[in-house]
């Protein structure tokens, strides 16, 4: 057995109305395959969730044209709290989602009509940031990669923007345990891009993975980024302190992985033994598969998936299963469109 990461799954966004989020981005990025809509109680998250086992309905939402989804997530029996502080680049956790778009120009002119409070021009030609109407920060990046050709403008989840203390200490994290081994780039000094008018340093690390081969949804998924940001003059805020997993905000990052125990290894070996882990199949709804957590040198809850089972047809019985497969080969690209079927066409 051995570790294969397919690719980033998805970004966990906790709000206060899943239904209005995942309209939201159905219309205007074009996340319109409902995966699963799942409601029960987390009980394995105890943990994050201050000793209490919180009910929650969470959406899984996916974009054909590529790249990872959005698991938009509710509480059902408490509200959920905002950030201490208005979350600033640098602060430690999850700072930004990163979207790809292959014709960013169109979208940019379409979030003009989105009624966004913060959108800025697209700068170097190549991205732009917003806030959605609830205050989470994204970057769309020009990136031409595609699962299924001429879906819309916009894609999936191309990577993540994360707040860091300590850089060197996080890049042997993403590089040893998830890949990420290639720096497309290091910079220091001050980054009008991230501060809007004030006088700040960072130090920007963007990273992928060199090996791009994986299994399963991988080529779904497509290649991916994580950027780390260390604000070098200020002491940065942790963004979830004195709060619950679930609570507003991007909660954790999830890959799509094989070889759950291998990494669990490897995880132990690190220094960053799992904090959580389902151990067997756990169903997520009509989807079913082993979940585990662990955290990177700042606390920042990173998922990892082993997909066993996908719903297609589901009145019919008919689902994707993983476990029957070689890890190492990816889907038949039509069994994956498949997932099409799960197209919501208008407000839920």
């Amino acid at each position: 057995m051995q570790k294969i990461i397919n690719g980033i799954q998805q970004i966990g966004i906790g709000v206060a109305d899943v239904k209005t989020v995942f309209n939201w981005y159905r219309t205007h990025l074009g996340f319109d395959i409902m995966v699963f809509n799942d409601v029960a109680t987390a009980n394995l998250m105890t943990r994050y969730t201050a000793g209490t086992a919180e009910q929650r309905q969470a959406i899984l939402a996916l974009n054909m044209s590529g790249g990872g989804g959005l698991e938009i997530w509710q509480f059902k029996n408490r509200k959920p709290e905002p950030p201490m502080n208005p979350v600033q680049f640098g602060d430690l956790g999850i700072n930004a989602i990163k979207i790809r778009s292959s014709k960013i120009k169109e979208t940019h002119k379409a979030l003009l009509n989105a009624n966004l409070t913060e959108l800025s021009e697209i700068l170097n030609e190549n991205h732009f940031y917003f806030k959605d109407p609830w205050g989470n920060r994204v970057e769309v990046v020009e990136e031409h990669y595609s699962f299924v050709k001429d879906n819309g403008n916009s894609g999936g989840i191309l990577g993540v923007i994360i707040g860091v203390s300590d850089m060197d200490a996080s890049v042997y994290f993403y590089n040893k345990l998830l890949g990420y081994d290639t720096a497309l780039s290091d910079d220091s000094g001050v980054s009008d891009e991230l501060t809007n008018g004030e006088t700040h340093t960072f130090r920007r690390v963007l990273l992928q993975r060199s090996n791009q081969q994986s299994g399963g949804f991988g080529q779904l998924y497509g290649p991916s980024q994580i950027e780390l940001i260390q604000a070098l003059d200020r002491e940065p805020k942790t963004i979830f302190k004195g709060r619950l997993w679930g609570d507003l905000g991007f909660i954790h990052l999830c890959f799509d992985v094989s070889g759950l125990d291998v990494l669990r290894f490897e995880a132990e070996e690190a220094g960053h033994s799992f904090t959580v882990d389902s151990a067997n199949s756990f169903d997520m709804g009509d989807a079913a598969g082993r979940f585990a957590y662990m955290e990177d040198p700042d606390g920042t809850l990173i998922e990892l998936v082993e997909t066993h089972r996908v719903p297609v047809f589901k009145k019919l019985g008919v689902f994707i299963n993983l476990k029957k497969r070689d890890p190492q080969k990816p889907l038949p690209k039509w069994m994956v469109t498949l997932m099409s079927i799960h197209k919501v066409k208008k407000d839920i």
